[in-house]
């Protein structure tokens, strides 16, 4: 986690240094979570380049290893896929979806369900077209060790095991059991500097029901005040806070691939 007002402090204390003009808390709201979704979507094209980049053997410094732990603070495993179909309302990036089966649950209609005994089927992501084709194939046709599941748009999925039956939740005993779950990358939650107006002042308040952090690995906190000072130049029309953060940004890079 990166505190949100040390990120403003900075943020202010660098723009106002010559009096070059002022950020409202609302903008340097607006600026934050703008600098939070372009520091997280990095991550994505720095693992492309690093993918065939060896790492290093010092075990506090290896740029593969901190990008990991980077993106792991936003990963999410084993979650239950509602009702079978609807993908989590924060996913950004799908991994693993897979279907659950239970050993007592096709031993006996009326036994209890004990998840020790599950096991893990993962679901193979093909189109809609390749469905119309496996479906008449015997020998392509889905089992429930062997599932398939269709993407029907960002937020929905449809899972297919035996006898191409759509996977879904079943009830036992009256509660009704989840069968299909998924890993997933979550997108940032939307972060806010909370304040209260004293005496025609914006002053701090740190109450976790007006404040939201960055939720970002704390090395990221220079990463995020570089980004929100380059917007800021902009809103401001600033050229020089613009050129300032352009150039701590390179060197920042320059220093990350160094």
């Amino acid at each position: 986690m990166v505190n949100i007002d040390t990120v403003y402090q900075r943020v202010i204390a660098i723009a106002n240094k010559e009096q070059r003009g002022y950020i409202t808390p609302l903008e340097y709201n607006l600026l934050a979570n703008q600098a939070s979704i372009a520091t997280f979507e990095q991550y994505f094209y720095d693992r492309n380049k690093l993918a065939d980049t060896p790492g290093n053997s010092t075990e506090y410094s290896d740029a593969d290893k901190l990008l990991d732990e980077k993106i792991a603070i936003f990963s999410l495993n084993d979650i239950q896929v509602g009702n079978g179909t609807a993908l989590p309302g924060d996913i950004y990036r799908l991994g693993a979806v897979y279907y659950r089966e239970n050993v007592e649950q096709w031993a006996s209609n009326s036994a209890t369900v004990n998840l020790n005994d599950a096991r893990n089927y993962e679901a193979k992501l093909i189109s809609a077209k390749d469905w119309a084709t496996i479906q008449n194939a015997p020998l392509l046709r889905p089992t429930n060790k062997r599932p398939i599941y269709i993407r029907d748009n960002d937020n929905t999925i449809r899972v297919f095991g035996s006898n191409n039956t759509q996977l879904v939740p079943f009830m036992q005993g009256g509660t009704l059991v989840p069968v299909i779950f998924c890993n997933y990358i979550a997108q940032p939650v939307r972060v806010e500097w909370g304040y209260d107006v004293v005496g025609e002042k914006a002053l701090f308040n740190g109450n976790l029901n007006r404040t939201t952090h960055f939720p970002h690995h704390p090395s990221e906190e220079t990463e995020l005040v570089i980004k929100i000072l380059e917007l800021a130049g902009v809103t401001i029309e600033d050229q020089g806070i613009v050129q300032y953060g352009n150039t701590k940004e390179q060197q920042l890079a320059a220093q990350q691939k160094s």
